[in-house]
């Protein structure tokens, strides 16, 4: 029977048996291909083996990897958080692969929502606005992002809602944590939060059968209130998903929302990530329209009552490029320089939009002013 080396350096399959000693006291059975492949990734497998007061050390699984920037993954996962059987699971809850989704796809479907469908997830709005706000009040130099998620997930089964991100194509966590140089999909760990850090919290739960997705940028301790270039890259991006809603009307052609807010980064010296969109949110958790952020996109569709979509508009200090970590998830800047985002789920009305997660006159963050040179 053939097994994949552990070995962070090889991963090659492999018919050997030979296993870590203390991995197999612990119910670990990492296999390696030889001795050779266990002896040279030593020094980072034993951080894998927990301290006396059966906690772990974090350690960096991509060792040889070339970061783009000062950020580094900080393992081990925690294990995958459990969700009560009686919450309602969306169709990849179990598997990983969200069928429904992927049949929607080749179709090419725009949903209008309506009536019961409406009341549902405007609820389902409000709901993730107040989780989000809940795990955004924890943020503070000292915490981990396993420990945000931890607080997230908690709030998420406190209300019968399942956090759409778990198992989505086999994401490990309940929402994603995105600091400082990572665009979007970090991969919530042992990562302690700095002052002088910059965060972005992406929450999506999933009730009365509908998705919400909404995300926001929030500034870590005072360090980074304090950094020129780092308010004028959230305040912008803050500013541009702003002027984006307010040209959502029916009859607006998708494709011009890219113009306005790439026309205000541009403005303000920041750059506008293309490789990653907004997204239609209803049953599915993503589906039509796609919403592209950059000028002179190609999008497809036409603004109608009823269609519920978001705006999440990544910009960057630096190159809008970006590469991915060996997880398959975390995206980051090419250039290692911060990222920021911001996201609203919104509904077309007959005259305009509204804003199914807007902020609460109690919601943590919100706007500084900038500073000026």
């Amino acid at each position: 029977m053939t097994a994949i080396c552990a070995a962070p350096t090889c991963g090659k399959e492999t018919e050997s048996t030979l296993k870590c000693p203390i991995c197999l006291k612990e119910g670990i059975t990492s296999v390696y291909c030889d001795q050779n492949c266990f002896r040279s990734t030593w020094s980072v497998h034993k951080s894998i083996h927990k301290n006396e007061d059966g906690t772990n050390d974090p350690y960096d699984p991509f060792p040889t990897y070339s970061y783009t920037g000062g950020l580094r993954a900080a393992y081990p996962l925690s294990a995958r958080r459990e969700v009560p059987k009686h919450i309602k699971r969306p169709d990849y809850a179990q598997a990983g692969r969200p069928i429904s989704e992927i049949k929607n796809d080749r179709m090419g479907k725009f949903t209008i929502l309506a009536g019961k469908d409406l009341e549902k997830i405007r609820k389902v709005g409000k709901m993730s606005r107040e989780i989000l706000d809940i795990t955004a009040s924890h943020i503070r130099p000292g915490i981990t992002t396993d420990e945000l998620d931890a607080i997230l997930h908690k709030e998420c089964v406190k209300r019968n809602a399942y956090p759409s991100p778990l198992n989505y194509y086999n994401f490990p966590k309940s929402f994603c944590t995105s600091l400082n140089e990572v665009i979007c999909h970090g991969i919530p760990d042992k990562t302690v939060l700095k002052d002088g850090d910059i965060i972005n919290l992406d929450v999506t739960i999933y009730y009365l059968g509908f998705h919400s997705d909404l995300n926001e940028t929030y500034y870590v301790g005072d360090k980074a209130k304090c950094d020129k270039d780092t308010v004028n890259l959230v305040e912008t991006t803050r500013e541009s998903l702003q002027l984006a809603i307010d040209m959502v009307k029916p009859g607006l052609a998708f494709r011009e929302l890219g113009n306005t807010i790439e026309e205000h980064a541009t403005k303000n010296g920041c750059s506008v990530v293309r490789t990653f969109c907004g997204h239609g949110t209803n049953q599915l958790f993503h589906c039509q329209p796609n919403i592209p952020h950059y000028a002179k996109n190609k999008a497809v569709g036409i603004a109608k009552p009823g269609m519920v979509f978001t705006i999440e508009p990544m910009l960057c200090i630096g190159t809008y490029r970006d590469v991915t970590w060996p997880d398959n998830w975390t995206a980051v800047t090419q250039d290692g320089k911060y990222s920021a985002q911001f996201e609203q789920m919104l509904l077309v009305t007959e005259d305009g939009c509204e804003i199914l997660t807007a902020r609460t006159e109690t919601s943590p963050g919100g706007a500084i002013p900038r500073i000026q040179a």
